[in-house]
């Protein structure tokens, strides 16, 4: 597949800052890149121009405010009635709580929720990426699919269950659990498929973590039919 070089550049620019909460400096993003702190500048003055990124009165770069516009045009009924969906399955859970959706052979996560006193947290951002077939929101994708001769016994066991379960797939240690999201019409007109589920470490009640997601599926797809 060829590529773009320059926008190539730009968007690794984007995803390398979207890492870095307390931002980073032009030279980090060069030596990222691979390539002489002038092309960096060019790349973030032009982020910058196009408000994607920021820069402070120290020189670090952030993600600017049109990354929020940007997401909130990204299947906006669902990531306005999603948030709070979340917050509350985090909470009755004492997990991390998200909502992902397929691209591609990739599942990809659009929201995250930690829940409040979380002492240990697993390292799921929104916008990270994973192979499909590994991890409990990708293969709760997969079951809602129809059954194919190629199916994994993660995802036949997933569809059986209505539910997926996985024990260290994506990070050591971590227990996540993920119900796919089916019959919802504004989400199937869109061409989404998606998954909502909770991801701990250590310890996880699995039967509650499995109630709490179904039914946060459930209150999902009332809110998105409303």
């Amino acid at each position: 597949m060829s590529t773009l070089q320059t926008l190539d550049r730009g968007l690794r620019t984007l995803d390398f800052v979207s890492l870095q909460p307390s931002g980073v400096l032009v030279s980090e993003i060069a030596d990222e890149l691979g390539v002489h702190r002038a092309i960096a500048y060019r790349i973030v003055g032009t982020l910058e121009s196009h408000g994607l990124v920021a820069r402070d009165e120290g020189g670090r770069v952030r993600l600017g405010a049109a990354v929020a516009t940007l997401s909130r045009r990204f299947a906006p009924q669902l990531m306005t009635v999603g948030r709070p969906v979340l917050t509350e399955l985090a909470d009755r859970t004492q997990a991390t709580s998200f909502v992902s959706v397929a691209e591609g052979d990739e599942c990809v996560v659009v929201m995250v929720e930690e829940a409040r006193g979380q002492a240990l947290r697993v390292s799921y951002q929104e916008g990270a990426r994973h192979p499909l077939h590994r991890g409990a929101p990708g293969l709760a994708i997969l079951a809602t699919r129809p059954e194919s001769p190629h199916d994994s016994e993660d995802v036949r066991t997933a569809r059986e269950r209505g539910y997926s379960l996985t024990h260290g797939q994506l990070q050591a240690g971590a227990i996540g659990v993920s119900v796919g999201l089916v019959g919802i019409p504004a989400l199937e007109a869109a061409g989404i498929e998606a998954s909502v589920g909770v991801v701990v470490l250590g310890g996880l009640d699995t039967e509650r973590a499995v109630r709490e997601s179904r039914a946060a599926a459930v209150r999902l797809s009332a809110l998105l039919a409303g």
